[in-house]
């Protein structure tokens, strides 16, 4: 059932009119709640694009999610971006609906290699949830997980990779230390690739499992797109896996010091 609502998704499941009906909403969110700061826009190359970055907050990773809405509010039609998130999320009854219409789609290579090939933009998180549940105390961690698939997507579709700093989207949400032992003692990781599942600490539920929804508390995020890695063409270099390492450290590399300068602009968790 779940790979059946999957499968289904197109690039004709996004449906723009009911994102725009939202923008009010949304852009009070962002601008009030979140107090949220983008910058680089200047950077993007020319469509379509492979952006990589990090996220957190667990199943609900705001500033991945905010991200998203900020692409759309300022560029629109002109150039749509896809997010993406774990098969369970796009296949769950309503949650997965909503995501759908709003352009996410599964993480999956075939899926984010359709949109690329259409030219359209898409973001992906390669930390999954080892990166959206990392503890509190690692919040300004950049944690891609040793995967290394988003290289060999960019390789083979010949698009560029725009890395994507954030800060601030751990501080909506407590997450405890303890996550991969927990996954671990439950066979999460086999059942349904799930590689950490701690506690955290947030509302409405207090102290819970990070795997439920939570209330974001109102921290400030910050985002940056960073200077493009335009990758070697070659179908064959996605085969080669000194060059993919090298591409891969690359991209960590300027993550973790754009994480470290939006970082150092917080004076105090949640306020910013």
């Amino acid at each position: 059932m779940v790979q059946r609502r999957v499968d289904s998704w197109s690039l004709d499941s996004i449906d723009q009119d009911f994102a725009r009906r939202q923008r009010h909403l949304w852009n009070f969110v962002q601008d009030h709640y979140f107090r949220m700061e983008v910058e680089g826009w200047h950077r993007l190359p020319d469509p379509p694009a492979l952006v990589v970055g990090v996220h957190a907050a667990g199943i609900f990773p705001v500033e991945a999610w905010m991200f998203g809405l900020q692409w759309n509010r300022r560029l629109g039609d002109k150039r749509i971006l896809h997010g993406t998130a774990h098969d369970a999320l796009i296949a769950a009854p309503l949650v997965g609906d909503y995501f759908r219409k709003m352009g996410v789609m599964s993480a999956s290579p075939d899926k984010v290699t359709t949109a690329l090939e259409a030219g359209r933009d898409v973001a992906v998180y390669p930390g999954g949830d080892v990166d959206s549940l990392r503890p509190w105390t690692r919040r300004d961690e950049v944690t891609l997980a040793g995967r290394k698939g988003f290289v060999k997507m960019a390789i083979r579709t010949g698009v560029p990779i725009v890395p994507l700093a954030a800060s601030g989207g751990m501080d909506t949400m407590f997450t405890l230390p303890g996550g991969k032992t927990i996954a671990r003692s439950l066979g999460l990781k086999r059942l349904a690739r799930i590689e950490s599942l701690p506690l955290a600490i947030g509302l409405p539920w207090g102290v819970a499992p990070g795997g439920l929804p939570f209330l974001p508390l109102p921290a400030k995020l910050r985002v940056e797109l960073l200077d493009p890695l335009f990758v070697d063409d070659d179908p064959e270099r996605a085969d080669d896996g000194e060059y993919v390492d090298m591409i891969y450290r690359e991209v960590e590399w300027r993550i973790k010091r754009g994480v470290a300068r939006l970082a150092g602009r917080r004076s105090f968790p949640i306020f910013g």
